[in-house]
């Protein structure tokens, strides 16, 4: 199950992020999205959990709490749409 966090602060990194989530279950990945041009984080990310219901019982415990100074949002990743892509600008 993919879950989605938000509002993490800038100075989380994909450790942090897995470490969060280990005391429920296995964690298959962690990943704080990075913006590409400048390698700084953009406050959100994917952590990978293969059990449903530690995912689940991960999101119930963590949504709202507090993650160096900030509130988190964890929830269920929703599938993107398809065809649903940035523009692109390359010449």
């Amino acid at each position: 199950m993919t879950i989605f966090v938000s509002n993490l602060s800038f100075n989380i990194e994909d450790d942090d992020l897995e470490g969060f989530f280990t005391d429920f279950g296995k964690v298959t990945s962690a990943r704080v999205i990075v913006d590409r041009h400048t390698n700084r984080s953009r406050g959100f990310g994917f952590v990978e959990m293969p059990n449903r219901e530690e995912a689940l019982a991960a999101i119930d415990a963590l949504d709202g709490g507090i993650a160096d100074g900030r509130a988190v949002r964890v929830s269920e990743a929703k599938p993107s749409e398809a065809g649903h892509r940035r523009p692109s600008f390359a010449k």
